[in-house]
Parts: C-alpha cells; structure tokens; sequence
C-alpha cells in the first residue's frame, strides 16, 4: 500500500474511533453534570462544578445490587447454555454424517435471515407454557439456542485437523470424547470470542426481559435504567451515571478475555 493510501486509510480509522469514543466520552462528562447544565443553551462539554450527585441518585432509586444480581445470573446461564449448546451442534455440523445434515444446517441460515422479533410471540407462549413466566430462567432459556453460534463454532471446527481426530479415535475415544477432549481445548479462541458476543447482547437486552423479567427489584439492569426515563421528563445525569455504571462490567469481561476473543475472530475460518 502506497503512503498517500495508508494515509486516507488512517483518516477513515480515526474518523471512525471518533464516532465511537465520542459518545461514550459525553455520556461521562454528562454523568458529572447538574441537570440546570444538561438543559442548558448552547450545550456545555465540559462541567463547570463537576459533581457526583448523578451517581449518588442512580444508587438510591435504583435497586442496583438486586438488579445487578439477576442481570448476572442470566448472563452466566445464557452464556454457559448457548457457547455448550452451539459446540454441540457446530461439531456436529463440522465432524459427524447424518441422514439431513446439509438440510438441517441450510434451515439453521435461513434463522439468521428471520428478525428475532417474529420469535417472540412463540418463545413467551412457551415459557408460559412452562410456568416459568416472572422468573429469572425465563430471561435465559430463549438465548440460550443461537444459530450464529452453532454457524461460528462449525466454522471453528471445520479449520482443525482431521489427524487429531483420527488419533483419538485410534486410542479408543468415542464421539463424546474426542469432542471434550481433543476437539473443543482447540476451539477456546473462539468459545471465548461466542462467550463475549453473548454476554454482550444477554447484559444488554431490553426488549424480552420487559416481556417476561419479574416486576420490581427482580427485574434486570437494562429494564432498571429504563424506568429512569419519565414520560414528561428524565434526569440525564442520572440517567448518563447508571448507564456508564452498568457498563463497567462487560468492560471487565472484554479486558480479561480480549486476547481469546481477538485470536478467536481472527482464526474463525470462514469457509465452509
């Protein structure tokens, strides 16, 4: 690549990290704000008597411990459930002939052309059905089967080495036990790059859990911070201070599994 080439392409970068620091920058600064300066015109960037009072109002009229119990309890069963499941199948998928695989597989794609919404009606008739309705599984049990899960981790599998393969079957090792223990170790990258995804889309999810999540302190963070916006009016300092709270775990989760997530995208191998 020419310099005048890599020169547009890093404009193009820091135009594009821009658009995503700049956001989360103003949510911050905002988070120390008075609701006088929020309000006022022309916008203010910077605080001018930077207070904490935001963070301090968040924590009394949210029931955040509560809440941030039961956001984490789904998260680990969504997460636990889907990345198991998804290697599962995406092994199965990838490794073992059976009558109808190519078709199952082509119907599992055509689940991610369909909008998630048009599940929901069907996924609460069975959770009701199930009495699991007001519950906490109720907000996990859906997500835990993803077809872009299965899709990611077939691919995963597909990249491997068949002489691993072939080598445990040679010692003994059944199908179960090929998969567990010479198979899966292999794919951590990407079971690592599947849990961050999940965890991701589980801790922010708002539209299900206001379906089926239970009412009151038992409800998740993201139906929590959503109370916060009044009909007639919302405290955006307030606001700004719950939300950039409320992100703060999944930055710990991404710091500790960056260097698995990265290595999983980058190795995901897609080609079929």
């Amino acid at each position: 690549m020419t310099s005048r080439g890599q020169w547009r392409l890093h404009v193009i970068l820091i135009i594009a990290v821009a658009l995503m620091v700049v956001p989360f920058g103003w949510e911050i600064l905002t988070s120390f704000k008075t609701s006088n300066e929020v309000a006022s015109l022309p916008p203010t960037l910077f605080p001018s008597e930077p207070t904490a009072q935001g963070y301090r109002s968040f924590f009394e009229v949210t029931p955040f411990w509560a809440q941030f119990l039961v956001s984490s309890i789904s998260l680990v069963l969504r997460v636990t459930g889907q990345v198991f499941v998804a290697a599962l199948a995406g092994y199965a998928f990838a490794r073992l002939n059976f009558p109808g695989r190519k078709i199952l597989f082509a119907l599992f794609m055509l689940m991610l052309m369909v909008p998630s919404q048009l599940f929901l009606l069907g996924q609460f008739d069975l959770m009701k059905g199930l009495g699991l309705l007001d519950t906490v599984p109720a907000l996990a049990i859906p997500g835990i089967f993803s077809a872009f899960g299965t899709f990611l981790l077939r691919q995963a599998f597909l990249t491997m080495p068949k002489e691993y393969e072939e080598a445990a079957r040679l010692d003994g090792a059944g199908t179960f036990r090929t998969f567990w223990s010479v198979m899966l170790p292999m794919a951590r990258p990407m079971l690592a790059a599947l849990a961050v995804l999940t965890a991701l889309y589980s801790w922010n999810d708002l539209l299900w859990p206001l379906i089926v999540a239970p009412a009151g302190d038992a409800r998740p963070l993201p139906v929590g911070l959503a109370s916060l916006q009044g009909q007639f009016g919302t405290d955006y300092p307030t606001l700004m201070a719950g939300a950039l709270v409320c992100t703060l775990p999944l930055v710990v989760v991404f710091i500790v599994l960056q260097r698995q997530f990265f290595a999983g995208i980058a190795n995901s191998g897609l080609k079929g």
